[in-house]
């Protein structure tokens, strides 16, 4: 009796170390935001994630969401780190830390030169789904709404035009070109001079986006 207890144990120990050497390894499911390609491995949450405007772009603020008449600038970029990064289908969190603009100018009567173009408040809270057309949520964080100062330089000295946007803005990100864009979204004036835009709109397209806490900074994907 032993023997025959002992033997079906050595049996069903077979069988189970069988079945795991034959079994297929389970990958791990795909998250919301991977490298490299679609499927491809997850951003791990603490990533850095940055972005360049797209080559030979613009990033603006127009007086209308139709109007050229405001400020460019020919540089800007981002930094956000992942704080949330679910299996698809889903919703990714970053945390926007830095924003900034550079080389702006300005076609406004009056006004000689943008002196600096800076976001305050950061930082702010980014929603990435990967829902039909790959929507993007930008919203305040703790610091309270989201907002630009621009300093523009006049023949009679310096203004200040303080803008704000308690709600947040809408974006869409694209895997083709690894870019995250918004398109005429709009910002208060709270502060400034006649000169100032009563409403600003904000438009910007950067990418690629990567992620430069991975060797080689590998490019971004909206699962």
């Amino acid at each position: 009796m032993r023997i025959r207890r002992t033997l079906a144990t050595a049996t069903l120990a077979a069988i189970a170390l069988t079945g795991a050497a034959v079994a297929p390894a389970q990958a791990d499911a795909a998250a919301v935001l991977t490298t490299g390609s679609l499927g491809g491995p997850n951003v791990s949450v603490g990533d850095v994630l940055t972005a360049n405007l797209v080559s030979g772009t613009y990033a603006t603020f127009y007086n209308s969401d139709t109007g050229t008449s405001g400020i460019k600038c020919a540089a800007s970029s981002f930094s956000a780190t992942v704080t949330a990064n679910p299996a698809a289908p889903g919703a990714a969190v970053e945390q926007l830390n830095t924003q900034t603009f550079g080389s702006c100018t300005s076609n406004v009567f009056g006004v000689t030169s943008v002196r600096s173009v800076t976001v305050t408040n950061l930082p702010f809270t980014n929603t990435v789904s990967d829902d039909p057309g790959y929507p993007v949520a930008l919203t305040p964080g703790a610091a309270g709404s989201m907002g630009t100062t621009v300093v523009l330089g006049t023949i009679l000295g310096s203004v200040t035009c303080k803008y704000s946007n308690t709600t947040g803005i809408a974006g869409t990100t694209d895997n083709g070109a690894n870019s995250i864009g918004f398109s005429a979204q709009p910002f208060t004036l709270v502060s400034g001079p006649g000169l100032c835009f009563s409403t600003g709109y904000f438009s910007a397209t950067y990418g690629p986006v990567s992620d430069s806490s991975v060797a080689g900074s590998p490019l971004l994907y909206v699962n």
